[in-house]
């Protein structure tokens, strides 16, 4: 009997409202959460938090969409966005970020994959010539 390798999922997995996860997730394809979900969401595709779904725990993507509650760090490669009404604690790791004005953050946002260093600013507004220096050179 052969064997075929498995090939990665191409339709969206859906947690409905309604049900309850305690666990983590993991997926190939897109996924979509508009229940509650206690525990991480590790996926290699988009990653969407319906207006009424709920995730305690962190969210590691290629893309996501928050529409619901996030308590936990989000990491995504590419585009992360807050829809109006979302609600999330926990810091941010995202290429592009998009916040509309009627969602809620509260945490950190760290922009990844710069091709620049970022020049840090002291508590009295001087950037540190080191590192401006290093921004001079890039």
């Amino acid at each position: 009997m052969e064997q075929k390798p498995s090939t990665p999922a191409t339709g969206a997995t859906i947690i409905a409202a309604g049900t309850t996860l305690k666990g983590d997730i993991n997926s190939s394809g897109d996924i979509r959460i508009d229940g509650n979900l206690e525990g991480n969401v590790n996926c290699t595709a988009k990653v969407v938090i319906g207006s009424n779904g709920a995730v305690t725990g962190d969210i590691n993507g290629q893309q996501a969409d928050i529409m619901g509650r996030v308590t936990g760090t989000i990491r995504v490669k590419e585009l992360l966005q807050l829809k109006g009404g979302s609600q999330v604690q926990g810091n941010l790791h995202a290429a592009k970020l998009q916040i509309e004005p009627s969602a809620n953050f509260n945490g950190q946002c760290h922009m990844t994959g710069t091709e620049k260093p970022a020049m840090s600013v002291s508590s009295n507004g001087l950037a540190d010539k080191k590192t401006e220096k290093l921004a001079a050179q890039a």
